[in-house]
């Protein structure tokens, strides 16, 4: 087993975890967040310091949160879509399709 520092970009944290083998960069990692679930982590970078003892060279990680585990999911029931966040979602999607519209090409209707 190697012990690794990981440094957590998403919660700015620091823990020292134990591999079987040194993530590569890109790679997945899965982690325990601070509430108890599962979330995925991509590898940002990896480094070596030499350790303060012998001649030995120990390895970093740099983590952060996959895209996919940061974003929000839709309501899935009425009460989730009747609060205020998803009302402003919702208001921001409809603001971004009015924009997107005013660029389409405007066609005359009854010719």
């Amino acid at each position: 087993m190697i012990e690794i520092e990981v440094q957590n970009e998403t919660h700015q944290s620091q823990h020292k975890l134990r591999f079987s083998a040194v993530p590569r960069i890109g790679e997945g990692v899965r982690m325990r967040e601070p509430d108890g679930r599962w979330a995925s982590y991509d590898v940002l970078d990896v480094w070596y310091q030499k350790a303060e003892y012998g001649d030995v060279w120990v390895p970093y990680l740099h983590i952060c949160m996959t895209p996919e585990e940061q974003g929000m999911p839709e309501p899935q029931d009425d009460v989730a879509r009747d609060s205020p966040l998803a009302q402003h979602r919702h208001a921001d999607r409809a603001d971004a399709l009015a924009q997107f519209g005013s660029l389409l090409p405007r066609q005359d209707i009854g010719r």
